[in-house]
Order: structure tokens, then C-alpha cells, then sequence
């Protein structure tokens, strides 16, 4: 006898009734850089389709999203005043706690807000911690950080998410919340963020690019699987809630590993690199951009990912590449 599992591909219904991997709009979480000012909407040249947007503008565009079904958002600041500590980060108000008000004003909890935590876009060097001799000084960055994340909360953020890999940040930032009265609000740590070249559009779009030298001394080295999972079993150690990988569709091993060594929900960040590539290779007709992007969506979540912070969210649900 012949065994044929072709019979289970011959057409779209059985092959969606046997599928193995389901991706939702439930776990996608969109991207927004919000700049001080009014009526803001500027293209970010190398991030087609992506915007930087003041609050007024902001607001209209997160409305445009929540009626697609797009209720998850991760807040990025950007223009902010920058001095050597980073301290306007944390200012009441600041561009990210104002706004973080005024979303939860016009959208009240039908809205889940993901801030980005990192003082990368608010130092005049443009590193993820205080500078001291050319070196971050992971420990006094911790107390800032964890202010940070505190002015985020106090605004209404529901998560907050820190991006800067400074050893025990995710139990400063816990504490802090906790002693304020925020122990209800989340922290979804980027656990294994890599010191990787496909970040370089995006440091466009948040003005965070080094003033000299590079962010290896504390990002992950790409080389190194096993300490990754260390550096995610510490932070789950420390109290975070949800554990990232960065970037996504070269590191589909690491979420892999990771998703056997964890019972937390795993987010992975497609980041604005793999973005526009995609972008790029699709406008000189060179691939089929929903078939790449979907192949990668499925791909994240076959490897194990919950969530996928994505800056093609609002695309596949305006494009309904998902219902």
C-alpha cells in the first residue's frame, strides 16, 4: 500500500483543517514612534508606510486601528529633550506619558499600551544607560529605568517593556512599580535582544543611534545561544511576565529553545530591518509581499512565539491577509 499524505493538500479547506500552526490577529502588537507637536504625520524614509506622528495624530491613527481589530500597541518616543543622563524620559510630561493619557482618555481599556523602556532616544550619546569613561554603568542605569517605567504606569500604561539589557533591570523596575502600587502593571522584558544589524532603520526612526562606538558591550552576541537562554531565565527569575526575542526571522532557533525552556508567554520582535527588506525587495517586484510576510507571520509562531510585534500589523488587517 501506497501511503499518500498529499491527500491532505489537494485543496484550501483541507489544508486549513489540518493545518498545524494558526496565526491571529490576537497576537500582534503594532508599532508607533510619537514625536512632540501638532499635526504630525511624516513618513519615515526608511520604514516605508511607518510614521512618526504627534499625539493629535497618533490618536487618529490608533482609532484607525482598533476598527480593524488592532487593540495592542507598543509606544516608542522620540525628539524628546536629550541630556547625558536621559532623565526627560522620565518627566510627567514627557511625550510618551502624555501620550499614554491622552490614548487611555480617547480609548479608555479597549486599548492595551506597551511602552518602550530605554533612555537610548533621550541621551545626547545615544546609549541605553548613563556614561561614564565610554562605559555604561548598568547599575545607576537601573534607578532610571525603573522611573521610567514608573511615569509610564502613573500615566496608565498597561505594560511596560524594556529594551536596554542592563543586568537586573526587570527586578529594579518591579520593585519600583510594586512599591508605588503598580503590581498589576506588566513587564514584557526583551530578554534576548541581539546586537544586530538589522536594526539600522529603525534607530532612523528614533533617533537612537551611538554617538561612537557600538551597543555590544551590553546587547547579546548573535554567536550565543546558551547564554540567551540565561539571560531569559534571569530576567524570569527577576519578575518579568512575558520574555522577547530580538530580532524574529533570524533567530527562529533562539524562540524555538526558548519556547522548551519557559512556560511564560514568548513575544518575538520582526524588527525594522527585516521590515524593509520586505519592503524594498516588493516595490521592485522581486517577491510577492503577502506571501513573504505570512510565510514569516507563521514561521514566528511555529517556532514557538505568543506574540509577534510586527510593523506590518496594520497592513495584513487592512489587506485582510488575515480574518
Amino acid at each position: 500500500m501506497l501511503i499518500r499524505p498529499k491527500r491532505l493538500r489537494r485543496s484550501p479547506t483541507i489544508r486549513e483543517l489540518v493545518a498545524e500552526t494558526h496565526l491571529s490577529k490576537n497576537g500582534l502588537i503594532y508599532p508607533y514612534f510619537v514625536v512632540p507637536g501638532n499635526n504630525i504625520t511624516h513618513e519615515i524614509a526608511a520604514m516605508p508606510g511607518i510614521h512618526h506622528f504627534s499625539i493629535d495624530t497618533l490618536l487618529k491613527d490608533v482609532d484607525r486601528s482598533l476598527q480593524l481589530g488592532l487593540n495592542k500597541i507598543l509606544l516608542f518616543g522620540v525628539g524628546e529633550d536629550k541630556t547625558t543622563d536621559g532623565s526627560s524620559a522620565c518627566r510627567e510630561n514627557a511625550i510618551v506619558p502624555s501620550a499614554i493619557r491622552e490614548l487611555r482618555r480617547a480609548f479608555g481599556n479597549d486599548l492595551y499600551i506597551i511602552t518602550d523602556v530605554c533612555i537610548c532616544a533621550y541621551t545626547t550619546h545615544g546609549h541605553c544607560g548613563i556614561l561614564h569613561h565610554d562605559e555604561v554603568q548598568n547599575d545607576q542605569t537601573i534607578d532610571i529605568l525603573a522611573q521610567m517605567s514608573l511615569a509610564h504606569a502613573q500615566a496608565g500604561a498597561d505594560m511596560v517593556a524594556p529594551s536596554d539589557m542592563t543586568d537586573g533591570r526587570v527586578l529594579g523596575i518591579r520593585q519600583t512599580l510594586d512599591q508605588h502600587g503598580f503590581e498589576n502593571t506588566a513587564i514584557m522584558s526583551y530578554s534576548i535582544k541581539f546586537a544586530s544589524a538589522y536594526y539600522g532603520p529603525f534607530r532612523e526612526a528614533a533617533d537612537s543611534s551611538p554617538g561612537k562606538g557600538d551597543r555590544k558591550a551590553y546587547q547579546m552576541d548573535f554567536r550565543n545561544p546558551h547564554e540567551a537562554l540565561r539571560e531569559a531565565y534571569l530576567d524570569e527569575q527577576e519578575g518579568a511576565d512575558i520574555l522577547m526575542v530580538k530580532p524574529a526571522l533570524a533567530y527562529l532557533d533562539i524562540i524555538h529553545r526558548l519556547r522548551q525552556n519557559t512556560h511564560l508567554p514568548i513575544a518575538c520582535y520582526h524588527v525594522s530591518g527585516e521590515y524593509s527588506m520586505i519592503k524594498a525587495a516588493a516595490e521592485k517586484g522581486w517577491i510577492n509581499e503577502q506571501h513573504i510576510v505570512m510565510e514569516n507571520m507563521h514561521a514566528f509562531c511555529r517556532a514557538g512565539a505568543n506574540m509577534i510585534i510586527t510593523y506590518h500589523a496594520r497592513e495584513i488587517l487592512e489587506k485582510r491577509w488575515i480574518i
